[in-house]
C-alpha cells in the first residue's frame, strides 16, 4: 500500500501539492526578505530558471518511462565546449553541431538501454563518464572563453524581446513543444504506457525499444540545448560547466510531481518543479543561507518528493 502518498491526499490534491508550494515558498521568502517579488527579481528567477527547465524537460521523458538519465550534465558541458571550439571557424553552423552531438550521445545511452539490456541506470551513468571525458580531452582540461568573435553569433541569447529575456522565450518554446508532443503524439501516449506498464504496454503492441531510444534521444538533445544557452550566457565553454545541474534537474521532475517510477507526469509538472528549485536556491541566498548548502537542501528535498510521490504498488522490493 502507498501510505505516504494516501497521508498527502493521492490523486488530485496530491497534484496541487508543487503548486501550492510554490505560491508557499514565494510568500514566506517575500515575508523573510522584502523585495523578493520585484520584476528585477523575477526576471532573474525566470532567467536561471531557464536552463534547469530545458534539462529537466529533458529528464523528464526518461522519467516518464520508467527510466533515469544521469548523462544529462556531461552531455550540456560537452556542448558548450563544442560550441565555444567551434564558433571562431564555422559561426552559426557550432550551434546545430553541439546538439546534434547531445543527440548522438541521447541514442546511444537509449542504444546502449535497450539492445545491450543495461539498466538505464548504468548505462547513462557510464554514457556520462565517456561524454565527460570526451569533453575533457576536446577542451584540453580547461574553459574555452567565447571571445567577442564568437559573442556575435550568441549575443542574441542574452537579449530581450520586449522586456522578456530571451532564455526565457527559449524555454517556453522548448516547453511548449515538449508539452504537444507528450499530449497529443503517438510517442507520447506510448511514453505514458510504457511508464505506467511494460508488459501491458508490449501486449498492446507498442514497440518499447523504440519508446525509450526516443526519450533518451530527446533528454539528450534537450541537455546540449541547455549546455548551448549556458554557453552563451556565461560566454564560456567548459568540461565542467553543467556538473551541479543534475541533482537540480532531477529534483525540478521529481518535485513537480512526475512520478519516479513513471507513467504519471508531464512538461508542466516539471516546470513548477523547476520554478521551485530556483526559488529555493534564490531564496537561501536572500536569507542568508551559505550556497555551499544547497546541495543539502536538494537532496533533501528530493528524498521527500520520491517518498511521496513512487508507486510502491509497481515494485514489489524497494532495493
Amino acid at each position: 500500500m502507498n501510505r505516504i502518498s494516501e497521508w498527502f491526499g493521492g490523486g488530485a490534491m496530491q497534484a496541487a501539492i508543487p503548486p501550492a508550494l510554490l505560491v508557499v515558498l514565494i510568500v514566506v521568502i517575500e515575508l523573510a526578505a522584502p523585495g523578493f517579488l520585484t520584476g528585477e527579481t523575477l526576471a532573474l528567477l525566470l532567467s536561471n530558471t531557464a536552463v534547469l527547465f530545458i534539462l529537466a524537460t529533458g529528464v523528464t521523458f526518461v522519467i516518464l518511462i520508467g527510466g533515469i538519465d544521469l548523462s544529462i550534465q556531461a552531455v550540456a558541458s560537452l556542448s558548450s565546449v563544442i560550441l565555444a571550439q567551434l564558433l571562431p571557424s564555422l559561426g552559426v553552423l557550432a550551434f546545430p553541431i553541439a546538439i546534434a552531438a547531445g543527440l548522438a550521445f541521447g541514442l546511444m545511452s537509449g542504444l546502449v538501454h535497450v539492445r545491450l539490456r543495461v539498466p538505464s541506470f548504468v548505462a547513462t551513468l557510464a554514457t556520462g563518464g565517456v561524454v565527460a571525458g570526451i569533453a575533457l580531452w576536446v577542451a584540453a582540461g580547461r574553459a574555452i572563453t567565447i571571445e567577442e568573435g564568437g559573442r556575435l553569433y550568441t549575443g542574441w541569447i542574452n537579449g530581450t524581446v520586449h522586456g522578456l529575456p530571451v532564455v526565457v522565450i527559449i524555454a517556453a518554446v522548448v516547453g511548449l513543444a515538449s508539452f504537444l508532443v507528450l499530449r497529443y503524439s503517438r510517442f507520447g501516449r506510448h511514453s505514458l504506457a510504457v511508464g505506467a506498464g511494460e508488459p501491458a504496454a508490449l501486449a498492446a503492441g507498442i514497440h518499447v525499444d523504440r519508446t525509450k531510444v526516443i526519450a533518451f534521444a530527446i533528454s539528450g538533445t534537450l541537455a546540449a540545448i541547455a549546455g548551448v544557452v549556458l554557453a552563451a550566457r556565461l560566454s564560456s565553454g567548459s568540461p565542467s560547466l553543467a556538473n551541479q545541474l543534475l541533482l537540480p534537474a532531477i529534483a525540478a521532475v521529481i518535485v513537480g510531481g512526475t512520478a519516479i517510477t513513471g507513467g504519471l507526469g508531464g512538461v508542466g509538472r516539471t516546470a513548477v518543479g523547476a520554478l521551485i528549485i530556483s526559488i529555493v536556491r534564490i531564496g537561501m541566498t536572500f536569507v542568508g543561507v551559505n550556497i555551499f548548502f544547497e546541495n543539502v537542501v536538494f537532496g533533501a528535498v528530493l528524498i521527500i518528493a520520491v517518498a511521496i510521490t513512487i508507486d510502491r504498488s509497481k515494485i514489489a522490493i524497494i532495493k
